[in-house]
């Protein structure tokens, strides 16, 4: 292919689903602005790739082009940044920050939450060092002065990955039970907002219970969300609900340190018949699914479905059509219609940081969708929704109680996704 692969999921951005991150970091201190600054400079350059703006071609392709510019760092305020624009120095990342909080702000067009962390934690060492001096480095951390990897920028070539079937592939279906909620806020022109609660659950008392059910994070969010929405959703005929856990399957394609992002779905499908079940069980049925679907041959397909979604959009004549023809031939879109969405990236290295970090959430586009990190031995879940309304996280709240697991949660916040400027 021709053109970077990065550009791809710049022609399906809409405003109200903007494909951007924020990874929010709490921190034992106020930020000292002055520094994180110095340090935003100092490690991206480490970044080139990150270090970009977009520009258009002569065939209407969007282009990455090198920006030499700074690297904004904005006081955080309640409103929405937008990436590209003059105000972040036409960069699609920018870092924002509010009394002991920084936001890393970032287009998911050139990576997840894994290349995320490759900055994120970056700049964070960057800065400590120079408020505490010197700290044990995560074991994985790209340094300023240090070398761009041919692991980091390595993308397969499909062509040469095996063309083997999958054993078994999800024939579930859509599950319709949520698309009015979500239609709901699409076409209504004055629903800009969404928003997230933080919860903290230790991470001692969740492992001893996933321990005596034998369930993993995903597994057992997955089933504790099915009971969330069958209390929450009405029953109908001819129905069910669904869930998803993110599959990071860099490994099945070779692309192991990629910063690029490579995730697909794993989808549990769940009948009405099955709402009293317990976790335990509803837990089994997730973990049965998870082995289903964990296979390498399932990546390749996603994978060369992706470089078939490019070569089409390459193949339009105007950016207009590029962008209609990528709205049809999503590989995100494509996936089945599920009713909630599980993403947990697991364990994370932040050496000697980790003892500053109070907290650690990302948040992102969604509905009824469950970031999850682990830091400081406790998991950080941003709870996600698309409107006011608190009964799934009452319903959430109570699934936890009701299964003895302890846990701590944040008022509303607005998530103000960055919006993009594009050419």
């Amino acid at each position: 292919m021709g053109h970077n692969p990065d550009i791809y999921l710049l022609y399906e951005y809409m405003e109200k689903v903007p494909f951007t991150v924020r990874m929010k970091v709490l921190l034992d201190a106020p930020v000292e602005a002055a520094l994180l600054k110095e340090a935003a400079q100092e490690a991206i350059g480490r970044f080139p790739y990150f270090s970009v703006k977009v520009g258009l071609d002569a065939g209407q392709n969007y282009t990455l082009e090198h920006n030499d510019k700074p690297v904004a760092v904005l006081p955080e305020k309640d409103e929405r940044l937008t990436l590209g624009s003059d105000a972040v120095n036409g960069h699609l990342i920018a870092i924002t920050y509010r009394d002991s909080c920084i936001w890393f702000n970032y287009s998911h067009t050139f990576c997840g939450a894994t290349g995320g962390l490759f900055w994120v934690k970056a700049t964070l060492y960057q800065y400590m060092l120079k408020k505490y001096g010197t700290l044990a480095a995560p074991k994985d951390i790209k340094l300023p002065g240090t070398p761009v990897t041919e692991g980091e920028l390595f993308f397969p070539d499909a062509d040469k990955l095996p063309d083997d079937e999958p054993i078994y592939s999800y024939d579930g279906g859509d599950s319709n039970l949520a698309l009015g909620r979500m239609l709901k806020f699409l076409f209504n022109p004055f629903a800009k907002d969404n928003y997230y609660y933080q919860f903290e659950i230790p991470e001692k008392d969740f492992m001893e219970y996933a321990s005596r059910i034998d369930g993993s994070p995903n597994t057992i969010l997955t089933a504790m969300m099915f009971k969330v929405c069958s209390r929450l959703f009405k029953e109908k005929k001819n129905t069910f609900i669904a869930g998803r856990i993110a599959a990071d399957y860099r490994n099945d394609i070779g692309a192991n340190e990629s910063y690029r992002d490579f995730v697909r779905f794993i989808h549990i499908k769940y009948e009405w018949n099955m709402k009293d079940e317990s976790i335990e069980k509803l837990n089994m049925r997730a973990r049965g699914a998870v082995i289903r679907q964990n296979q390498k041959e399932l990546g390749y397909v996603r994978f060369k479905k992706s470089i078939r979604d490019h070569k089409g959009i390459d193949e339009q004549p105007n950016l207009k059509e590029k962008k209609k023809y990528a709205s049809i031939h999503s590989t995100f879109r494509s996936d089945p219609r599920d009713n909630y969405t599980i993403s947990y990236v697991g364990q994370t290295d932040w050496g000697g940081m980790e003892e500053h970090i109070k907290g650690f959430y990302t948040i992102t586009d969604g509905d009824l969708m469950l970031e999850v990190n682990a830091i400081n031995n406790k998991f950080c879940i941003t709870f996600q929704l698309i409107n006011k309304d608190p009964k799934p996280l009452e319903l959430f709240c109570k699934v936890l109680e009701e299964e003895g697991v302890p846990y701590s949660v944040s008022e509303r916040y607005t998530r103000y996704m960055p919006k993009i400027k594009l050419p």
